[in-house]
C-alpha cells in the first residue's frame, strides 16, 4: 500500500517514494485530479452532446416533474372535461350579383363579388341569423346558452310569449345578448380553399343539438337569401314601375316638342332640301374655283400687255398677237411692199407715181395691222374685265348659297337634337318595359344561389378533447418545456459545479475532488481519513495531499492556508485530511486552527479548546503548552484558543509570522485552517504568512462571482494560490453527470487492492 511505502522514512525516502504513488493511483483511475490540471475527457469537439446529456441528466429532476406536470395537467384534463361534439354541414355559395337593371354600372360588379364571399360568411355568423335560429329551436331557456327566464322576457322575439315580431325586433336584453354570444361562439365558419363550397360547423356537448342547429342555420340562411331576393326584386319591380310612368311622360313630351317644331320650320322634307343645298354649295364652289382659275389666266395676259406700254416692236411678241393669223399675213404684205419700195427707191425718185403708190399702199397695210393689233389687245383686257366680273359674281353666290347652308344647318341641328331626345326617350322606356316584364316574372320564381351539400349528421365521436393529439402534444410540450427548463436552470445556474469550472471560470488548478459522504459511513467526529471514511473520499484526499507536494519544489517546511469564500464548504475537513494525509505519507505535520472566530478543529480531533492559538500570540501559553500531539501518527494540533476579539490583528501581527518560520525546525508541514475570504480579512492576512493558499470550494454551493472576488482579495494579499478543491461532490446522485470524473468501478477497484 501507498502508506507503507511512504510511512518507512519520515524524512526524504517517504518524499521520493510518492511519485510511484501518484503514478499507482493515475493509473487505477482515481475519481480527483492529478499533478497536472484536470482535463475533461468529453472537453472538444466530440463531446458536446455529450455534455448536454449530462446537463439534461444533472437535471432531471427539475424536467421531469415538468414533464410529469405537463403530461398530469394533460391527462386530467383529457378525462375530466366535458366532451364536445361537432356537427358540420358543407354549403355551396354560388356567386350572384342582384342584376335588377341590365345597364353599365360606373362600379364593375366584378369588382364587388371580390368581397362578396367574405359578406356571406359574416351573414352566417351574424346576430339575426343566431336569433332566428335560437326562435326556431326554442333555445331561449336551454342550459347550453341561457337560463330560465320568464315567458315575457325570453319571448321579446316573437318566439316564448307570442308577441308581435315588431315587438321582438325592439331590443336585446342583456340575457338574450349573452345567449347569442354564446350561440355563436360555438359556431364556425371555414371556407374551402379553391372553391365555391364552406364548411359550418356547430361545437356542443349535446350531439343531436349540435346536428339541430347546424341544419336550422343552414336553412335559415338559405330562406332569408331568398327573402332577401324577393324583398330586392319587389322593391326593383315598385322602383321600375315608377320610371316607366316617368319616362312614359318624357317620350310623350319630347314627341309633341318634335312635332311642333317640324310645323314652325317646314321640316318635313328637310332633309332632301337639305341634300339639294348642300349639293348646290358644291357645285358653286366649284364654279368660283374654275373662275378664279380663268381670271388668273387672262389676269395674266393683261398684265403682260400693260408691260408692253402699247409699242409696236413689243407687242409683235404677244403670243396673242403672234397667234394671230390675219395679223401676221398683213406683217408678210406690209414686208414685201416695203421690199418692193425699197427696190424702186433706187431706181425712180421720191415723186415717182409708183414710189407714190407704193407708199400708199404701206400706209394702208400699216393702219390694217395697227388696227388689228388695237382689237386683239382690247380683246385680251375685255376678256379679262370679264372673268373678274364672272368671278365677283360666283363668289357673291357662294356668299349667298353658304347663308342658306348655315341656316338650314342650324335648323337641322335643332331638329336632330328633338329627334335624338325622342329616340333616347323611347329606347329607355322600352328598356324599362322589358326590365319590368322580367323582375314581374323573377318575383314568381323563387331560386337560391346557395344549397346544402353534405346536411350535417348526428356525430358519434367527440371533437374534444382529442385525446391521442392531447396526449401527443403533452409528450412533445412536457419534453420541449423540461428540456428547456434545464438548460435555462444550468444557464442561470451560476454555481461551480466541476473542476473544469475551476480552471475556466477561476483560473486556478484543480487540486482534486472530494465526494461528499453520507452521515454515519465514518467512526469518531467527523469524516477524517483516519476514523474509517468510505474508500472514494480518503482516496480523493490522498490525490489532494499528492498534488500539494508536488506544488512546490522548494526544501524546507510547507505552510498551506485552507480557506474558502463562504462558511459551509467544507474547508474545515479538508484541512483536517489534508493534514491527516500529508502526516500518513510520512511527515511531521501540524494543524493549526486559525478560524479563531468560528473554531472547530478542536470538536474535530476531541481536545480542547484551551490555550491555543490566541493564547500563544498573546504571551498566555508557551508553545509546548498549546501543540498538542493528535491520535493520528505523525500529526500535531494547535487550536484555536480563546475567541479573541481581534483575531486579524492576532493573525497579522510579525508575532505570528516568527511563529509560523520557526515551525519549519520541527514539522515539515503545517496546515492552517482559516476562515473564510468574503466573510472576514482574517484568511489573506494569515496567507501573507504561508508558503501557499487551497481554495476550498462547495460544488453547487458557490457562484462564480463570489470565488472571484473572494480569489481577488487573496490576490491583492501578494499570496501564492496552489489551486483550489471542489468538495461536496454528489457523485451518487449525478453520477452520470460526473461521469467523465469519477465511476463507481473506482471504488471497487480501491476495496480490492486494500
Amino acid at each position: 500500500m501507498s502508506t507503507d511505502i511512504i510511512q518507512r522514512d519520515e524524512g526524504g525516502a517517504g518524499r521520493q517514494s510518492e511519485p510511484g504513488n501518484v503514478l499507482r493511483l493515475a493509473a487505477s483511475g482515481t475519481p480527483v485530479a492529478a499533478v497536472q490540471p484536470v482535463v475533461h475527457p468529453d472537453v472538444g469537439s466530440e463531446g458536446h452532446l455529450l455534455d448536454y446529456v449530462k446537463i439534461l441528466y444533472k437535471r432531471r429532476w427539475t424536467a421531469g416533474t415538468a414533464f410529469l406536470v405537463v403530461l398530469a395537467t394533460v391527462t386530467t384534463y383529457t378525462f375530466t372535461v366535458t366532451p364536445v361534439y361537432e356537427a358540420r354541414t358543407k354549403l355551396l355559395i354560388e356567386a350572384e350579383g342582384p342584376n335588377v337593371i341590365n345597364f353599365t354600372e360606373v362600379v364593375d360588379e366584378q369588382r364587388t363579388k371580390a368581397d362578396y364571399y367574405q359578406t356571406q360568411y359574416n351573414i352566417l355568423q351574424s346576430r339575426q341569423l343566431a336569433r332566428k335560429t335560437l326562435d326556431v329551436l326554442q333555445l331561449w331557456d336551454s342550459p347550453h346558452f341561457g337560463s330560465k327566464r320568464s315567458g315575457t322576457v325570453a319571448g321579446l322575439f316573437g318566439t316564448k310569449s307570442g308577441e308581435s315580431k315588431s315587438a321582438a325586433s325592439a331590443g336585446e336584453t342583456s340575457e338574450q345578448s349573452r345567449a347569442i354570444d354564446r350561440f355563436l361562439d360555438n359556431l364556425t365558419v371555414s371556407p374551402i380553399r379553391n372553391s365555391r363550397l364552406v364548411d359550418l360547423k356547430y361545437q356542443l356537448s349535446d350531439p343531436e343539438l349540435a346536428m339541430r342547429i347546424t341544419n336550422t342555420i343552414a336553412k335559415n340562411y338559405i330562406e332569408q337569401n331568398l327573402e332577401y331576393k324577393f324583398t330586392t326584386s319587389k322593391e326593383a319591380s315598385d322602383w321600375l314601375g315608377d320610371r316607366l310612368a316617368e319616362q312614359r311622360r318624357q317620350v310623350e313630351a319630347a314627341e309633341t316638342a318634335l312635332q311642333r317644331y317640324r310645323e314652325q320650320h317646314d321640316a318635313i322634307s328637310l332633309q332632301d332640301h337639305e341634300n339639294i343645298v348642300v349639293q348646290k354649295l358644291a357645285d358653286l364652289n366649284a364654279a368660283v374655283t374654275q373662275a378664279k382659275t380663268d381670271r388668273f389666266q387672262k389676269q395674266a395676259l393683261y398684265n403682260q400687255l400693260q408691260s408692253l406700254g402699247g409699242k409696236n416692236g413689243a407687242l409683235d411678241t404677244f403670243p396673242a398677237i403672234l397667234a394671230n393669223t390675219y395679223i401676221q399675213q398683213q406683217k408678210a404684205e406690209l414686208a414685201q411692199l416695203q421690199s418692193q419700195q425699197s427696190q424702186l427707191s433706187e431706181k425712180l425718185g421720191d415723186k415717182h407715181p409708183e414710189i407714190i403708190k407704193i407708199r400708199t399702199a404701206i400706209q394702208l397695210s400699216q393702219a390694217k395691222l395697227d388696227g388689228e393689233i388695237g382689237k386683239v389687245v382690247q380683246a385680251v383686257r375685255n376678256e379679262y374685265l370679264a372673268a373678274v366680273a364672272k368671278e365677283n359674281s360666283l363668289m357673291r353666290a357662294l356668299d349667298q348659297q353658304k347663308g342658306e347652308a348655315l341656316a338650314m344647318n342650324r335648323k337641322a341641328i335643332d331638329y336632330s337634337v328633338l329627334e335624338r331626345e325622342v329616340q333616347s326617350n323611347k329606347q329607355i322606356y322600352e328598356s324599362l318595359l322589358q326590365r319590368a316584364k322580367e323582375t314581374g316574372v323573377s318575383r314568381e320564381l323563387k331560386t337560391s344561389n346557395i344549397r346544402v351539400v353534405d346536411a350535417a349528421e348526428q356525430p358519434r365521436v367527440p371533437a374534444s378533447p382529442r385525446k391521442l393529439l392531447n396526449f401527443t402534444l403533452a409528450f412533445f410540450g412536457g419534453g420541449i418545456l423540461a428540456i428547456s427548463l434545464a438548460f435555462f436552470f444550468e444557464y442561470v445556474d451560476s454555481r461551480i459545479k466541476t473542476p473544469d469550472e475551476i480552471r475556466t471560470y477561476l483560473g486556478l488548478t484543480p487540486l482534486g475532488m472530494v465526494p461528499a459522504v453520507e452521515p454515519g459511513s465514518w467512526q469518531g467526529n467527523g469524516p477524517l481519513i483516519c476514523n474509517g471514511v468510505p474508500p472514494g473520499f480518503a482516496e480523493a484526499i490522498r490525490a489532494i495531499r499528492t498534488n500539494v507536494l508536488f506544488s512546490s519544489a522548494e526544501e524546507g517546511a510547507r505552510t498551506i492556508v485552507v480557506t474558502s469564500t463562504a462558511p459551509g464548504e467544507g474547508k474545515t475537513m479538508i484541512a483536517a485530511n489534508l493534514a491527516v494525509g500529508l502526516a500518513q505519507a510520512g511527515q511531521r505535520v501540524l494543524l493549526i486552527d486559525a478560524d479563531m472566530r468560528c473554531p472547530r478543529l478542536h470538536d474535530l480531533f476531541k481536545h480542547k479548546q484551551e490555550p491555543g492559538l490566541s493564547n500563544l500570540m498573546v504571551g498566555h501559553a508557551a508553545p509546548s503548552a498549546c501543540i498538542r500531539k493528535s491520535n493520528a501518527l505523525g500529526l500535531w494540533l494547535l487550536t484555536s484558543g480563546r475567541v479573541p476579539p481581534n483575531p486579524a490583528e492576532l493573525l497579522g501581527s510579525q508575532r505570528f509570522k516568527e511563529f509560523i518560520r520557526s515551525l519549519g525546525d520541527h514539522f515539515d508541514s503545517v496546515v492552517i485552517d482559516s476562515p473564510p475570504t468574503l466573510a472576514v480579512t482574517d484568511a489573506a492576512v494569515a496567507a501573507a504568512a504561508a508558503t501557499g493558499v487551497v481554495f476550498v470550494i462547495g460544488a453547487e454551493m458557490t457562484t462564480r462571482k463570489a470565488a472571484r472576488v473572494a480569489i481577488q482579495q487573496l490576490e491583492n494579499a501578494r499570496v501564492r494560490l496552489v489551486g483550489a478543491v471542489l468538495n461536496r461532490v454528489e457523485l451518487e446522485r449525478n453520477a452520470y453527470y460526473y461521469s467523465g470524473y469519477y465511476k463507481r468501478e473506482y471504488v471497487q477497484y480501491y476495496q480490492a487492492a486494500r
